[in-house]
Formats: structure tokens, sequence, C-alpha cells
């Protein structure tokens, strides 16, 4: 549930429920707030799941699960993934070594499961692990002029590079926050922010009012502001998806030792490419019933079915119905057809980002040559 819920309500908040956490929808006007972004900073409040993993083994337990190498040096971040014994993705994450612990973002209705099921494997491993999730308030702070609205509030320290690095500092000298450089999934400069759920409504305030001016984001604009840059989700794109189909590269270190799912992503990536990718599109027109109705819809290339959509939205840059589809890896053609229960839709294969903004996105869409 959100932490700063009043604040939301104030400036017009419509909620919605992802993964079993109220959040943000909108504020009202979704499209106006895009464009604030690409041309300022925007404020999100994050529904993440948090677990805390601590003990001597910590950084060893993680490692041998997961899809990407554990940073062993506080202040250092990865992203990665959990995988099923078929290599399919079960979570993402990002993993901060906090020093004494590591602190793994997960999408909110993983967190519990993974307790759950890291637990009943310690065995004689020395790692304590519990859902963190209540502790802390996550903060995203995106757009072309994020850099400047971090370094203008936060005290004791700059805004961290490269990448998933972090920094600890204060906001005002009163409350204490760390922050992380973000991967760009907006395709803008971006930060998260964490601090301690008691001070939620103070830093959010702090954060839409003091220094360079910042306007509060839901999660239709996120999802509009990631498709332009070319950032596959969890829920649309990742989940269930083999790594290598979905092009999501930069969650995996294909030197390191063995993992759940390792052998199926080698045995993909050492045939040189997938069954299938993920490509951008755009399409000519809105369906009938609005633009929910792309999802799932079956993608066809010369009357024969090729894929299915997994995520559109009306694009306030690109002007148009832009999205996402997964597709036969050796798809000839740039024109398709969307069938949308009869109605067809041409559409046709764009190139990623959609949207050049301030920084690039770590998770467009990468094959093999």
């Amino acid at each position: 549930m959100t932490l700063v819920a009043d604040i939301h309500e104030a400036h017009g908040a419509t909620f919605e429920t992802r993964g079993g956490v109220e959040v943000v929808r909108h504020y009202g006007r979704p499209d106006r707030t895009h464009r604030a972004v690409r041309n300022g900073v925007g404020v999100i409040e994050h529904g993440y799941g948090i677990v805390a993993v601590e003990g001597e083994d910590r950084v060893e337990y993680v490692d041998n699960a997961v899809t990407n190498d554990v940073p062993t040096e506080d202040g250092r971040g990865v992203y990665a993934f959990l995988l099923d014994p078929d290599g399919r993705i079960e979570t993402e994450m990002y993993i901060y070594n906090a020093g004494e612990r590591l602190l793994i973002f997960t999408p909110p209705d993983r967190a519990e499961p993974l307790v759950e099921e890291w637990r009943s494997k310690t065995f004689l491993q020395r790692v304590r692990i519990r859902d963190a999730s209540d502790e802390f308030a996550v903060f995203g702070v995106h757009g072309s002029k994020s850099t400047e609205k971090v370094a203008s509030i936060l005290s004791g320290a700059g805004a961290p590079e490269p990448q998933l690095s972090f920094v600890r500092g204060s906001i005002g000298g009163e409350y204490g926050v760390t922050v992380i450089a973000s991967d760009n999934p907006t395709g803008e400069e971006g930060y998260d922010l964490i601090c301690r759920a008691k001070d939620a409504e103070d830093v959010f305030e702090a954060l839409l009012l003091y220094g360079n001016p910042a306007i509060p984001v839901g999660y239709q604009t996120w999802e509009s502001l990631t498709t332009e840059a070319g950032t596959p989700l969890f829920e649309t794109e990742l989940r269930g998806n083999i790594p290598n189909v979905v092009g999501t590269r930069n969650a995996l270190d294909f030197d390191k030792g063995c993992f759940v799912g390792q052998e199926v992503v080698s045995k993909v990536e050492n045939r040189g490419r997938p069954s299938r990718r993920l490509v951008g599109f755009r399409a000519d027109s809105l369906p009938d019933d609005g633009i929910d109705a792309f999802a799932g819809a079956q993608v066809d290339a010369g009357g024969v079915a090729v894929g299915s959509v997994t995520r559109a939205v009306e694009s306030p840059n690109v002007d148009a119905p832009i999205g996402f589809a997964l597709v036969e890896f050796d798809l000839e053609t740039d024109e398709l057809t969307l069938d949308i229960d009869g109605e067809q839709i041409a559409a046709t294969v764009e190139s990623l980002p959609f949207v050049d903004g301030s920084a690039r996105s770590a998770r467009i869409p990468t094959y093999p040559e």
C-alpha cells in the first residue's frame, strides 16, 4: 500500500492495484505529466517488494541463485533474474550491496514467495532472509533534469555514478536517504531514493517542493515513458519468458557459475539465436475498444500468425499507438497486421528506442549478430 496516500490525493490521484499493492495510476492528465518528465523531472512512488539478506554467506548464497554476479563492494548494485529450471524468468530483481546486508528490490508480489523459497534452501549456510518491504519507501526521480534535482536537495553527497551505484546522504540534514543511479528505464536520467517508511511523507514532499520543481507521476505515465524508451517490464514482457528471447542481456553473466536455468540459457546462446525476439511496433490506428484491446493480440505477417502483442500505449511523443510484440526471430518483413478480435490494424516494426531522451535504457532488447 502507498505510504503517502494523503499527498497523492491532494494532487488528484486515481489509484489502482498492481501485484497486490495500491499505487497511483495517474493524476488526471497523464499526457501532460509524460511531457513534463521528458522536459524536466517527475517523481513516482515505486511499489517494490524488498528482501533483506544478511549473514556471512549472504553474497555467496544469492550469487549462486541469480543470473548475474552479485557485487561484493558496498555501494554497488546489479540487475538480475531468478529463473525456473526451464530457464524462464520467475522474477526480476535489483540487488544492492549495502555493507552488512544485501537489499533486493523485486516486483511487489514476488518478495514474500522469494523469502519463503530461499529460507527453505539455506541448509548450513550462514544467512538470514526476511521481507523488509514495510521498512522502506522508494521514490523514483526521472527526467532530463533529474540530476540537477537530486543535487539541489541532497546533502552530504553528490549524485551517484555509474548506473546502479549508490550514495548515502540526507535531505535538509534531517531525513536520511540512499540515492541510487538508475539504469534509465524511462530513457531519461534517473535515480531511486530510499528512506525509512516513517519518513516517506516528508521525503516525498521534499522531492516535489524543494530545489528544482518536480511533478508527481503515476504508473500510466510510467508505462508510456518506458515503452517509448524501449524498456521491457516484468509483468508484460519478462515474466515467464527466457531471457535470451526478450533480449535482456544486461541481466545475464554468461561466464558465471551454475544457477537454476543456466543450462537452457546457455543452450539458446550457443545456438546463436532464440526462436523469438521482442520488437517494437507502431500501429496505424487505435482499436475500436481502445488501447487496452491491443494486449495479447495476434500479430500476422503476410497472413500468417508470427507472434503476439505484449503491451501497447498511446504515445504523447510519437503521436501514435506504440508497443512491444514477441515475434518469430526470423521475421523478414517490417509490415505487420494486428488481429484484435477480428479487427485488422496495420502496424510496422520500429527500431528501439521510440524516443531518444537524455539517457539510454540498459534494458533495450539486444541479440547476437
